[in-house]
């Protein structure tokens, strides 16, 4: 053996043979085979004397030994006469041994020898573990080898200690040397050890081994650890100690991890850069770790307050600020875990006054070794004291702005979005403005205002903001000829005074000068953005790519995504505190129409999209993706963590999906439809996100979850998107049914996106006929994800696979995911007729099939209808009125008073089949109810928006108003008018009518006085409709109409104004119906009409009729219709017209406010300004007190409270500008003919002022907007006043009493000229009464 072992080539040993000596040593082991089998043989004594050898033994020599199983290690080291030399021996062959077998420069006979390597460390390893960890059960049997388990385990210390130091120079070594530390890492493979080492003994030896890696060399203060801990992140620990990590972690789960670190850190003195680092390692390779990892940390802070401990204090922090610098993906940013920990009175510190002073003390102490950012932390969000207590923080805080000026760093120069929980050294204050810069101009762009940070740093910041924030936003350039959102952002702070002239002034010569420097030499343009950190991004993404098709172990998954997350803060261009952003509550704002993302950010997430995308077809084409592990959500849940990344992100998929959805691929569709399932997974770690859709969103929507988000973003309109949908949403769902197959039913409920389950129950049966059919009990199936690829398939064969499957039906019957009947409505109100999928008979056969066939019959569980017709005509029309409240986005635009002429159709059918019930019996208590007017009506009552100014209020409530009368157009005219019995007869009832009128439809009239034509004559026919189940239908007739006088006049006046246009209608669906003449009250306005028609074209006498606002009405309509209006007529009317003169001025200064606000309605002002003077001159010469015409409806006499209940609210609010356009009528002897005069005036002024006070927009002219401005018009109206009072007479002065405080707080001056003039009336009225004694 000696002679063997011998190699004279070599001077220095080696621990292999050559070629030659192993034949040698193969026919002398084949010898001693022979010896042993004849007994011949004592390994004892061949043991002893391999000691005495003069050269040392070659461990190659020694492993044939014991594989052959001539002389085992063990027995071979028992016989050792001195254990130290057998252990320096064996570890100094090892460490040749690696490095022999690493060496490259060896060619084709290094693969043997690390074949050879290998095999050797694995029988060796299960040696040393076997013997170095015995179990107390073996140790009996063994005693003579306690030499041996000495030797063994010192081995091992021994061999670590080699692995740890080369750690620490590991960028000094050569590349063999960290190879060959490699290659002893091998030693932790729990595989190799297979069923051969006790498994006590091997969760001995790695425990043991761990416990040692925490407590090895533990040099490093605490205050080291403190200020270097950041260099400890898993992407910047050494490669070989993050292999020892993972290859150690995985003999336990992670709760026995984080147990045992736990343990040591209790018990032993340890190497706070290996603990810190195995902290890195486990949040980042253990998804479970970051919740274990919160809950040491509470045992901590626990621990510490409870004892007041310094050491269980610092731990907590040392090992939240490490976890923290891994990203929110993995764990909590530092400043949410300290708020959380001591951001309220609930925390450990607030038990007791010692509790606080106890933190504040160590707080004080971690100071003149803490990095800005925390300190920032501290600072920003301080713990929570008592107020008697305040003082004992200002001084922490004092000491730490100490520091932050040693630091060079000015809480003042803080950014306004800078990240407080950043683990490095505080940004430069010039590339953190560069930053600020950056987000308030997304903000802007996102919601076209100045962030309110802005405006809070310009007013309260005001250093920060003039000397870091805006010399970042005004950097010169060439200015674009389309302004873009950077300027417009300048521009709206230069309009706000946010920005100095002279500094906007040198802005714009600097943006000037750089225009005319790169017009002369257009070579020296902006240097392009580097490519560098994109490209290392892609690499690290390819490997990733790799990693996942070949199946690698999880933690080289783990820890690929590491680097790639490092990488991606780099192409992002922005440090690693921004990774660890924490979870703001601010709203993600997206504008849908227009998604606005830069081009670096671009390029960034179409890389990261392309890549997933790749990875998943990748490992689809081998495995499923039940099958593929999770590296792709946590790709995903990495990008969530970067915070900065989202709102890009999310423009881009809106891109996609929204705008680009019916150009992408198969391939794009499948990777995308992934993505979606994925980020709604992580849905979490993602704020809520404001989407603006642009015009077609009346009121800003709620924030949307992600989920919400990119389901709205699938609009169904044409078939094109039709098509998209369904392809996109089918491969979604079938993607997530298959990848959380395995998940229980409630994990897996929750993680489906209702939107999506709901969009298919709309996408599919309208699609494809076969699924509206009731499903058979055979079983279907499962859709085959990697089929979903395949050019071959039919997107409508797929989505039919998928509608079929028991599994996905199983999931319909879950109410969240159970589609309404009001979400289909609204789904298909969205679809352009024009341009759909189905033709117009496919369409009514879909429609009709989903009303009657699946929503009517269906229980209201289930988004159904129950049976109840009623109900369906509710949720229809509440459909069609919100849906119709929005512009139609597309190829689809219609007028915001538009509706579905399809869906009104459905209505329209639903609404007759509700009135065909049995025929009531005379003397039934029930009667037919007016269900469509009860649903409007109760709408108004409960949709009104809770939000928004009182003018929007108002706007939504018109817009609704108007949406109400198109529908009822829309619908049968016998809807308007019902019929009841009344003792022995059917009576017609137009109550619920006529309170409609009152209440709401006359106040969307633009002529103030009357309804508009259409659903004027839409209630006339329906009345004479409805009349047919009356026995004396003429009789009801008239009954009706003479109710109108009392209950709602206005339908009166609407008949008198469009008499004309009406009556030929009327009489033909007279007598279409009854043949016979027309009806007493029918004969009665069209004889008014009559009469008034002769009255102005042969000059016959006008007969004085009653009540006289109705004829007056029509005398009014008949004068409208005469040009020119002749003053003659009025002198020509009887004596006894005072009234209808009143009247006839009322409805002509109601058409000089129409003529304000509905001018196109063909009402002239100045015409009607002049009729109204004439009329008010013809009743000044009567005598008439045509004042009271003016005053409240309340107040008003009988046939003027008439007048009043007909106008609309906005026409009587506007009375006091008809009242002082009235002016030049106003002679001096009406103050002394009107006693109530003064009063009206006053009260009309006051009315007027408070109409401008309040903000409500007073009506100019379009032609002359300088014509009757509203402010002189109210000058005008004080002057008139302030002329008038002087000449009114005492009783006159003594009616406005009531009156003074009002003017009083809205007009001092006119209030101080009225009571100086009413206190002489006051004096003679008291004479007056005395003379009466």
């Amino acid at each position: 053996m000696e002679q063997i072992c011998q190699d004279p080539a070599s001077p220095s040993r080696v621990p292999l043979l050559d070629s030659d000596q192993r034949k040698r040593l193969s026919c002398l082991l084949q010898t001693v085979k022979d010896l042993l089998a004849n007994n011949m043989f004592c390994r004892s004594l061949f043991c002893q004397e391999m000691w005495k050898m003069k050269e040392p033994l070659v461990l190659e020599a020694v492993w044939h030994l014991h594989s052959c199983d001539i002389v085992g290690l063990p027995e071979l080291l028992d016989r050792s006469p001195a254990g130290p030399a057998a252990v320096e021996w064996l570890c100094s062959s090892l460490c040749g041994l690696f490095e022999q077998a690493g060496d490259t420069s060896l060619g084709d006979t290094s693969h043997g020898d690390t074949e050879l390597a290998q095999r050797i460390l694995s029988d060796f390893a299960i040696v040393f573990v076997q013997h170095g960890f015995e179990q107390p059960s073996e140790l009996g049997r063994k005693v003579e080898f306690q030499k041996v388990a000495y030797i063994c385990r010192a081995v091992l210390q021994r061999m670590l200690a080699w692995v740890l130091d080369a750690v620490g120079k590991e960028k000094q070594e050569d590349v063999s040397m960290v190879q060959a530390v490699r290659f002893w890492l091998n030693v932790f493979h729990v595989p190799l050890y297979g069923s051969v080492a006790h498994p006590d003994s091997l969760r001995q030896f790695f425990r043991h081994t761990l416990t040692e890696v925490l407590t090895y060399n533990p040099v490093l203060k605490v205050s080291d650890a403190i200020q270097m801990q950041k260099e400890w992140s898993f992407t910047r620990t050494s490669p070989l100690l993050t292999a020892l990590y993972c290859k150690l972690l995985v003999a336990f789960s992670v709760k026995e991890a984080v147990c045992q670190l736990q343990q040591v850190l209790e018990t032993h003195e340890v190497n706070w850069q290996h603990v810190l680092s195995c902290v890195s390692t486990l949040v980042v390779c253990q998804a479970e770790a970051g919740q274990l990892f919160k809950d040491l940390l509470s045992h901590l802070l626990l621990k510490a307050f409870e004892s007041y401990d310094m050491e269980n204090m610092i731990t907590a922090f040392l090992i939240a600020r490490q976890a923290a610098l891994e990203g929110p993906a993995v764990f909590m940013p530092y400043s949410e875990w300290f708020k959380a920990s001591f951001g309220n009175a609930g925390g450990h510190h607030g038990s007791s006054k010692k509790s606080l002073v106890f933190l504040l003390e160590f707080l004080s102490e971690l100071v003149p070794f803490e990095a800005a950012p925390y300190l920032k932390v501290h600072i920003m969000f301080p713990p929570c004291v008592p107020g008697k207590h305040r003082a004992l923080l200002l001084e922490y805080i004092s000491l730490a702005r100490t520091r932050l000026a040693d630091l060079q760093v000015a809480i003042e120069d803080m950014g306004l979005y800078e990240d407080l929980s950043a683990p490095e050294e505080a940004v430069q204050p010039q590339a953190q403005a560069l930053r600020d810069v950056e987000k308030a101009l997304q903000i802007f762009e996102s919601s076209r205002k100045i962030p309110t940070s802005v405006i809070e740093a310009s007013i309260f910041r005001r250093p920060y903001y003039t000397s870091w924030f805006l010399p970042a936003l005004l950097r010169p350039r060439v200015l674009p000829k389309t302004p873009d959102g950077r300027m417009a952002f300048i521009d709206s702070l230069k309009r706000a005074d946010k920005i100095p002239s002279n500094l906007y002034s040198t802005y714009l010569q600097a943006c000037h000068a750089m225009k005319e420097k790169v017009l002369q030499d257009a070579s020296k343009a902006e240097p392009s953005h580097p490519k560098e950190p994109l490209e290392q991004l892609e690499a690290e993404l390819a490997e990733l790519r790799t990693l996942v098709v070949q199946q690698a172990p999880w933690e080289e998954v783990a820890a690929k995504l590491a680097l790639v997350s490092d990488r991606l803060g780099g192409a992002l261009g922005d440090s690693s505190e921004d990774n660890e952003a924490a979870p703001c509550s601010a709203r993600l704002r997206v504008a849908v129409p227009a998604p606005g993302l830069s081009p670096c950010a671009q390029r960034v997430v179409d890389l990261l999209l392309t890549s997933f995308c790749q990875t998943l077809l990748a490992a689809s084409s081998f495995n499923p993706p039940d099958r593929q592990g999770p590296c792709l959500s946590l790709l995903v849940k990495m990008m969530c963590g970067h915070r900065n990344l989202l709102p890009a992100l999310l423009a881009r998929l809106c891109q996609l999906l929204y705008h680009q959805g019916p150009t992408l691929g198969a391939a794009h569709i499948l990777g995308l439809a992934a993505f979606v399932i994925h980020l709604s997974e992580c849905r979490a770690l993602i704020p809520a996100v404001e989407a603006d859709f642009g015009p077609s969103q009346a009121a800003p929507g709620k924030a949307l979850s992600v989920s919400e988000f990119w389901s709205s973003l699938l609009v169904c309109r044409t078939e094109e998107s039709f098509v998209f949908c369904l392809r996109f949403c089918t491969a979604a769902a079938a993607y997530l049914m298959c990848k959380f197959s395995s998940c229980s039913r409630e994990e897996f409920c929750a993680l489906v996106p209702p939107g999506l389950i709901k969009k298919l129950q709309f996408l599919v049966p309208r699609l494809s006929s076969e699924a509206r059919a009731v499903l058979g009990e055979e079983a279907q199936s499962a859709l085959s994800w990697s089929s979903l690829s395949c050019p071959s398939l039919s997107y409508r064969r797929a989505s039919l696979g998928l509608w079929r499957q028991a599994a996905f039906q199983e999931l319909l019957k879950e109410k969240a995911f159970q589609l309404s009947f009001r979400e289909w409505l609204l789904l298909e109100l969205e679809v352009c007729p024009a341009k759909d999928i189905l033709s117009a008979a496919e369409r009514q056969d879909f429609h009709h099939w989903a009303i009657y066939q699946r929503f009517l019959p269906a229980p209201s569980a289930a988004g159904g209808c129950d049976g109840d017709l009623e109900k369906a005509c509710g949720v229809i029309l509440n459909a069609i009125l919100d849906s119709s409240h929005r512009l139609e986005l597309g190829g689809c635009t219609h007028s915001r008073t538009s509706l579905s002429p399809e869906i009104l159709c459905r209505l329209q059918e639903l609404v007759l089949e509700l009135r065909c019930r049995p025929k009531l019996l005379p003397g039934c208590s029930a009667a037919q109810r007016p269900v469509v007017l009860e649903l409007l009506q109760g709408r108004l009552a409960g949709t009104e928006p809770q939000q928004g100014s009182a003018l929007g209020q108002q706007l939504w409530r018109q817009q609704e108003l108007l949406l109400h009368r198109r529908v009822l157009l829309g619908l049968p005219a016998s809807t308007l008018v019902t019929t009841c019995w009344k003792g022995n007869r059917a009576v017609l009832d137009c109550d619920s009518f006529f309170c409609f009128v009152n209440s709401e439809l006359k106040n969307v009239s633009s002529r103030g006085y009357a309804l508009s034509f259409d659903i004027t004559a839409h209630f006339f026919r329906g009345l004479l409709s409805a009349s047919l189940d009356c026995e004396d239908a003429a009789g009801g007739v008239s009954e009706a109409l003479a109710a109108c006088q009392t209950e709602c006049p206005v339908v009166l006046l609407s008949a008198a104004l469009w008499w004309p246009r009406l009556e030929p209608a009327l009489c033909c669906q007279w007598k279409r119906l009854f043949g016979g003449p027309l009806a007493g009250e029918l004969a009665r306005l069209r004889g008014w009409h009559s009469s008034g028609t002769r009255f102005l074209c042969s000059g016959a006498a006008f007969p004085a009729s009653d009540p006289p606002w109705l004829s007056a009405a029509f005398l009014h309509g008949a004068l409208l219709q005469h040009s020119p209006r002749g003053t003659e007529a009025l002198h020509r009317l009887g004596p006894g017209a005072e009234q209808l003169l009143v009247a006839l001025l009322f409805f002509s200064l109601l058409d000089l406010i129409s003529a304000r606000i509905a001018p196109k309605e063909g009402v002239d002002f100045q015409t009607s300004l002049e009729w109204s003077l004439q009329i008010l001159q013809c009743l000044r010469g009567r005598g008439t007190a045509w004042p009271l015409l003016f005053q409240s409806a309340e107040g008003a006499p009988g046939s003027f409270h008439v007048l009043h209940r007909a106008a609309s609210q906005r026409h009587t609010r506007l009375l006091p500008l008809a009242f002082y356009s009235l002016t030049p009528g106003f002679q001096q002897e009406l103050l002394q003919q009107e006693p109530t005069f003064l009063s009206v005036a006053l009260q009309m002024y006051i009315q007027l002022l408070q109409l401008f006070v309040e903000g409500q927009v007073l009506p100019q002219s379009d032609q002359d907007p300088t014509e009757h401005d509203p402010l002189e018009l109210i000058s005008a109206a004080r002057q008139f006043l302030l002329g008038a009072i002087p000449h009114c007479p005492a009783r006159s002065l003594g009616n406005i009493h009531p009156l003074l405080n009002t003017c009083e707080e809205l007009d001092p001056e006119l209030a101080a000229t009225l009571r100086h003039f009413c206190r002489p009336a006051e004096d003679v009225e008291l004479e007056e009464e005395l003379e009466l004694f």
